[in-house]
């Protein structure tokens, strides 16, 4: 069957899957629509955490980091998971004691205040939307390629079924379809790897074949690949070039943003105790293990096959001798999305892709008359294009493209739920109409989602960077703004409201602030960044994607400080303190 026919069949048939299901579990009430009626098992919710956590930028974009930043790419496999263990630990169970709806309403009850739980909503919306930019990304590079669509319609698409299921369901819907999408993504991103570890190394098992031999080689993976990348001027795939100070900033950005993400952390309120908070803690690190242990041999993989693919040819051969070859049929395909570009800037029908910064290229530029670079690879791409680059059947190619949407789509769902909350519970019924009815509540939670979903397809039309990198921003955002007060608010009587929110407000100012000035996030519309964002002008060496750390610790000392100089939480709330930490 036609690639695209058997697409069409097997990400429809996964929509309709979605769509019954939300149906099906569609919410009655505001307590269903917002923690689904703290009725879901834990290992149901472990299913659904980790659908709502492994996003696009997990699915589709952490592997192409992998493949083309090798051990640089590491601080994202390190700071994913380790952030859970944190969650488990210091977060989760506390907060389902709390056994409120949302984030910010745990903020204003612990901080005694209105400003405090307006502040949180904030801090919510600047990481949520951060967030959300990146999966609406991932969802039209997943259409524009297998679909055969325009970007700006395959969003449509993803936004259509994604208002169904969550305007309609709302966490009850979302939690029951991220189980399923659960199912979809792990099953989609297994299955190429076990086909093309066993390819490469013979070895079924891609955890293993990551460290294996070559099948018809005595020469390791790894090692293979070290030399095929620097014979191409570009740095050793096992050796980082990332200082050690910005891989600390950015793995610690990742794990702290972890536990401050609302998404995430509002799962854990769905379950029936805190046990049972624990448990899917549990449940949830096991399933996302399953990708993220799988996650170095597909990038490893990919960027070998890809090397092997296009057939760069030997540095040093003379011009007069160099071979003509074609390029591959992915390459042509994927060319038709802007996500693969080739240009032969010489002439020679060959492909020469090497790194034409290093100084060694540009004599060999000069003395064959090379002109540069001649292929550019979204690395966005590389778990999609995958199994076309390794010749795998069609169905696996299907199954991958169902895969990536249902990972957009999960964590998609999940934060616009949490945006739609905090602005109809928080805002709505906490600050502006106490007095709202359920009915009118439950409807204005709906209007916030699908106008939110608005916003979201907007900022998938043109985010600033990769999947992950804009994900990774979104974290050091949690981990600057909410983790501190969230933290502080569970861990210590000490400090109030005015400590909290001076925090809250110069952690998300900072790390905003910093992130804008390098990489022109938020007011991309009014051209390039103000500063180049090269590592020489970083403060302390530090990317924007660790930043948050500084912004994290600038929101401790500033909460901690403003607190020891103002009056202390009234004696009602140091009991709810005790009444939440008490076993």
């Amino acid at each position: 069957m036609e690639l695209k026919t058997l697409t069409y069949i097997v990400v429809g048939a996964t929509f309709a899957l979605y769509i019954l299901i939300a149906l099906m579990s569609r919410a009655g009430s505001t307590g269903e629509f917002y923690i689904a009626g703290k009725s879901v098992p834990p290992l149901a919710n472990g299913m659904a955490t980790a659908a709502d956590w492994m996003s696009a930028a997990s699915f589709i974009s952490m592997a192409g980091l992998i493949a083309f930043s090798g051990y640089d790419a590491s601080v994202y496999l390190m700071g994913w998971t380790g952030g859970y263990v944190l969650l488990a630990l210091f977060i989760a169970p506390y907060l389902r004691k709390f056994g409120k709806f949302t984030v910010p309403e745990f903020i204003g009850e612990r901080y005694y205040s209105k400003t405090a739980k307006i502040v949180a909503v904030i801090c919510l919306i600047f990481v949520s939307f951060t967030y959300v930019a990146g999966q609406m990304r991932g969802v039209g590079i997943v259409f524009s390629r297998f679909l055969e669509v325009d970007v700006s319609i395959g969003l449509l698409i993803g936004m259509g079924v994604v208002f169904i299921y969550a305007v309609l369901g709302g966490m009850k819907g979302i939690t029951y379809t991220q189980v399923a999408q659960y199912c979809v993504l792990i099953f989609a991103y297994t299955v190429p790897a076990i086909f093309i570890a066993i390819q490469v190394t013979n070895n079924p098992i891609p955890q293993l074949a990551f460290g294996g031999q070559i099948e018809g080689s005595t020469s390791h993976l790894l090692t293979t690949l070290d030399e095929l990348v620097t014979s191409l001027g570009f740095n050793q795939y096992t050796t980082g070039v990332k200082s050690k100070i910005d891989i600390f900033c950015i793995t610690l950005a990742l794990m702290v943003g972890t536990a401050g993400l609302p998404h995430v952390i509002v799962r854990f309120f769905t379950v029936p105790s805190v046990k049972d908070a624990r448990t899917s803690a549990g449940y949830a690190l096991l399933f996302i293990a399953i990708l993220y242990t799988t996650a170095p041999a597909v990038g490893s993989m990919a960027r070998y096959n890809l090397i092997n693919t296009v057939q760069p040819g030997e540095v040093g051969m003379e011009a007069g001798n160099l071979k003509y070859i074609d390029r591959p049929d992915w390459m042509m395909r994927w060319e038709k999305t802007g996500l693969v570009e080739f240009q032969d800037k010489n002439n020679d029908g060959r492909i020469q892709f090497y790194n034409d910064q290093n100084p060694n290229y540009i004599e060999q530029a000069l003395e064959y008359g090379w002109q540069g670079n001649e292929l550019n690879v979204d690395r966005d791409i590389m778990v999609l294009a995958n199994p076309e680059i390794a010749g795998l059947p069609n169905w696996v190619i299907a199954l991958v493209a169902a895969g990536g949407i249902a990972a957009a789509l999960s964590t998609a769902a999940g934060l616009l739920l949490v945006i739609s909350s905090s602005i109809s519970h928080d805002i709505i019924k906490g600050v502006v109409i106490p007095n709202i009815s359920e009915k009118s509540e439950l409807m204005a939670g709906r209007i916030a989602a699908a106008i939110a979903i608005i916003i979201a397809g907007y900022l998938g039309f043109d985010p600033p960077g990769w999947v992950a990198e804009v994900v990774a921003f979104a974290f050091g955002l949690a981990a600057a703004s909410l983790f501190p007060a969230i933290f502080l608010g569970i861990f210590s009587t000490r400090v109030n409201k005015y400590g909290a929110i001076s925090g809250m407000i110069a952690g998300l100012v900072f790390t905003c602030g910093y992130i804008e000035y390098f990489k022109g996030l938020f007011l991309k519309f009014l051209g390039s960044p103000w500063g180049e964002n090269i590592a020489s002008n970083w403060l302390f060496g530090i990317s924007p994607e660790g930043i948050g750390v500084i912004g994290m610790i600038l929101n401790f000392c500033v909460a901690l400080l403003v607190s020891h100089v103002t009056s202390r939480p009234p004696r009602e709330v140091v009991d709810l303190i005790e009444k939440i930490r008490m076993p």
